[in-house]
């Protein structure tokens, strides 16, 4: 009996509880400073507006450092999703 009795009371209790459960896993301190510091890269990606002389191995290219900055987060972001994917 007791299966159903937990059964049905994770179903009614799942309504009130789950969401709170849910809403606590959806933002958890380690998703909060990753928000933060996002909002605080993009900040400073968008305040360098400046153009600049960028070497790429052999070329010298001229572009606003806001996209310099902002092509190697997205750089970054990529590599680190993709090496936290194949990790699990």
């Amino acid at each position: 009996m007791s299966p159903k009795t937990s059964e049905s009371g994770g179903k009614a209790g799942g309504g009130t509880g789950g969401g709170t459960g849910g809403a606590r896993g959806l933002l958890t301190p380690g998703r909060a400073t990753v928000g933060a510091l996002a909002v605080l890269a993009l900040i400073f990606i968008f305040e360098n507006t400046r153009a600049t002389m960028i070497r790429l191995l052999i070329p010298e290219v001229t572009m606003p450092l806001w996209m310099a900055l902002l092509g190697t987060a997205v750089i970054g972001a990529l590599c680190g999703a993709y090496f936290m994917r194949r990790r699990r």
